[in-house]
């Protein structure tokens, strides 16, 4: 499963980013290319990865000429390798071209949060944990990424301030603590709403049990200081490991028994996966 793509977001997102590189028009294209000539362009894969993006690009060439034709050869969250064809268009070359850069740009850091995702996934295979993005996205984009996530295997964290209570260190500093939190919480949020609480050792982890939290996120813990927390814990709660967290400390973070790993840099510094489009 993953979150859907409506046509209002994509357009939405789509129509400002073809304003922001088209402005008034794309004086290259007109200037040099006669109006009345048509094109095939293929999108080819210059590395291996997982393609996330599809139905964006389309709505890019499809806002410049409904009648571009986007014919994906792969599927989306297919695997492709080095030199493999994405997707071939056909039609006049003026939208085209215009849309190239637009089309790309989405496709290429859609398809690296993908690649990205489906590494962490893959490396916890086996465990129990689950690995979750953050609300470190693009402004603007964050449906689009979590989306991409999902594209990639992994699964999302909540989508913004107002779908969850993830109460955070500063939160507890201004209620007067966590137990104070977590009561507040309690009593403004519906009963069909987890209460998650950020807790940074074995005190805070008592106090938030005993305040009724369902959700301890270990924050910026290595995999020793986690593995007895989640022991202590036991069924009490769900445990959640965040900050810090990378390819090469994952693999014992996830053995050390927490139930979700929340990863920002599958979002907010991800590379892009490298994407050209080629016309003839």
């Amino acid at each position: 499963m993953t979150l859907p793509l409506s046509l209002d977001l994509l357009d939405r997102v789509v129509q400002e980013a073809l304003a922001e590189d088209v402005g008034a028009g794309d004086i290259t294209t007109v200037a040099t290319v006669p109006v009345e000539a048509h094109a095939e362009a293929q999108i080819v894969a210059k590395a291996a990865g997982i393609i996330a993006g599809l139905p964006v690009a389309q709505r890019v060439f499809y806002h410049l000429d409904p009648a571009v034709e986007f014919r994906p050869v792969v599927g989306e969250g297919a695997a492709v390798r080095a030199g493999e064809t994405i997707a071939r268009l056909f039609g006049r070359a003026h939208p085209i071209l215009t849309g190239e850069r637009v089309a790309l740009n989405f496709l290429q850091h859609l398809s690296g949060i993908a690649t990205h995702t489906a590494r962490f996934v893959a490396l916890v295979q086996g465990t129990r944990a689950r690995i979750t993005d953050t609300r470190k996205t693009v402004p603007g984009l964050r449906v689009l990424a979590k989306y991409a996530v999902r594209v990639g295997g992994g699964h999302n964290h909540r989508l913004g301030l107002y779908d969850a209570v993830l109460i955070k260190e500063n939160h507890a500093a201004a209620a007067g603590g966590i137990a104070a939190a977590v009561a507040r919480a309690r009593g403004f949020a519906p009963h069909t709403m987890r209460i998650e609480v950020e807790v940074r050792d074995m005190r805070e982890v008592e106090e938030a049990l005993a305040a009724g939290a369902d959700i301890l996120l270990l924050d910026n813990l290595t995999a020793e200081q986690i593995r007895p927390i989640v022991e202590h814990i036991g069924a009490r709660a769900l445990t959640e490991a965040s900050g810090g967290i990378t390819e090469e400390n994952v693999v014992a973070i996830a053995a050390a028994g927490v139930d979700i790993i929340s990863v920002g840099a599958l979002t907010h510094s991800v590379p892009a996966l490298d994407l050209s489009l080629l016309l003839r």
